[in-house]
């Protein structure tokens, strides 16, 4: 990953690196520090090279800025009004797009944008290369952050190192989606949470005998159908003095065929991103020390392969829940909402005052709001909301669906107490979805997130490569560090 650091306006007079600034259609280059005359310069000759300072558009050219001939690398980010965080995110990746081939180290002016700038550059570094190599290796190695004074330059590493820390957590989570499903199993991935312990970290593993013996039959009817068991894990963090306690639950299902219920193949190709919401909560948990998090956390993966093995579960079975409720499976494809309801039950038992859980849940959340938009449901709209401030403030787009009481009834079986799919089929998939979990989750303040179209991208977005994209991590980090 890139490095960033902050330094002074002495450091960058005495250097020549070239230095990268953001430019607004209507205002012209943002740097401050140059004469009129040598700004003037710089926005003509950015000009002559076809520079509007467009959203996306970058430039390098070299002028004699009144001290010295330097480079400078320029950013647009469209007009000025319209120029906020998200803007300016796009305009640093755009940079480290542009120019990670051509320089080890630029400075960059980004003045009160640093953080969401440095987020920019960091996530736009990104690169999955397990399996295979980049076509060339950057040769970017370091951004610096211009600032007046040492005292400036202080805070804006503080700030950098911040960033630093959750864009971590975004790129572990793409990791870990991006990973071949045979690599990831889910005693792997057991593997990979027991790593986090450590500190103010602990780490349980629930095998598949234990969950049988907790009640966790969901979970393992699940997993039925692989060779490879199920697991449950749940992570603690407790630092001193934390007054609050809130749980984080995801979705683990490390490889979703459909089970008996099976999928076209198109439709299991990008299957390996059904864990999305498990990643999420170990990414989380990577960096909740060093963000210094207030709260006490409880994580929870549930993990399982969904196979059409000769023991799988099957359509028509009737199946225990961990909270005593029975489930009529009518869809083996509708699994993940299973290996929630035993994960939000068991969460359920740490009285936690406020529960998220993150799901690639329904295809239905992809039909309704698209790639952009996470679905949110809610039996507490107070949490929702500031759910929802934490997710404006860090530019991800959350929309609230409803949970309707009329259409509960929807989710009621014949044969058990719920059905795993709506009564009507193709109709309000994600509500549905969203009903069901609501079972599970007794009088808890609880958010149910479903990502199934933020989760991944197939060509890429401004500063997320193509697969996993860490979506809802800032977010989440952001509620998490508000409490």
């Amino acid at each position: 990953m890139t490095e960033l650091k902050a330094g002074t306006a002495a450091e960058f007079a005495a250097g020549a690196e070239p230095v990268a600034v953001f430019s607004a259609e209507d205002s012209g280059p943002a740097a401050a520090w140059l004469a009129p005359k040598a700004r003037k310069a710089l926005a003509e000759a950015a000009k002559e090279e076809g520079f509007t300072g467009k959203a996306g558009e970058t430039v390098s050219v070299r002028i004699h800025d009144g001290a010295a001939e330097r480079r400078y690398l320029l950013a647009g980010v469209g007009k000025r009004r319209d120029a906020g965080s998200e803007a300016h995110r796009k305009a640093a990746a755009a940079l480290v797009k542009a120019f990670k081939g051509r320089f080890e180290t630029f400075w960059l002016a980004a003045g009160t944008q640093a953080p969401a700038a440095a987020e920019g550059v960091l996530l736009a570094s990104y690169a999955y290369t397990e399996y295979k190599k980049a076509d060339s290796e950057p040769k970017l190695k370091t951004v610096k952050f211009l600032t007046k004074t040492a005292a400036e330059a202080k805070k804006a590493a503080a700030v950098l190192e911040r960033a630093a820390s959750v864009c971590e957590a975004v790129c572990f989570t793409r990791d870990l989606v991006n990973r071949c499903p045979s690599d990831k199993s889910p005693e792997a991935v057991a593997d990979i949470a027991k790593g986090l312990a450590g500190g103010d970290v602990k780490v349980e593993v629930v095998d598949r005998k234990q969950a049988e013996k907790m009640g966790m039959n969901l979970l393992v009817a699940v997993g039925r159908g692989a060779t490879r068991e199920p697991r449950m894990v749940h992570l603690t963090y407790a630092p001193k003095g934390a007054k609050k306690k809130v749980a984080l639950v995801g979705k683990g299902v490390v490889y979703d065929s459909g089970g008996l219920s099976l999928k076209p193949p198109a439709s299991m190709e990008t299957m390996k991103n059904d864990m999305a919401g498990a990643a999420m909560v170990l990414g989380m948990f990577k960096v909740l020390s060093r963000l210094k998090v207030k709260v006490e956390v409880h994580g929870y993966c549930a993990l399982a392969y969904n196979m059409p093995g000769p023991d799988a579960y099957k359509p028509g079975d009737v199946v225990k829940s961990m909270n005593g409720k029975t489930v009529e499976i009518l869809n083996t494809d509708a699994e993940g909402r299973l290996v929630l309801a035993d994960a939000l039950h068991w969460a359920v038992q740490e009285k936690p005052s406020a529960m998220l859980d993150f799901a690639t849940l329904t295809g239905a959340q992809l039909v309704a709001l698209g790639s952009g938009y996470t679905a949110a449901m809610t039996n507490d709209r107070g949490l929702l909301s500031k759910y929802l401030a934490a997710a404006k403030r860090q530019d991800e787009n959350v929309w609230e669906l409803p949970l309707p009481k009329e259409y509960e009834d929807m989710v009621k079986g014949k044969f058990g107490d719920l059905l795993n799919i709506g009564k009507v089929r193709g109709e309000a998939g994600t509500i549905v979805g969203g009903l069901f979990l609501k079972e599970f989750v007794g009088d808890v303040p609880w958010v149910h997130l479903d990502i199934a179209g933020p989760a991944w991208s197939d060509s890429g977005l401004a500063y997320s490569a193509p697969g996993g994209t860490g979506a809802l991590v800032r977010a989440t980090l952001d509620w998490l560090g508000s409490l």
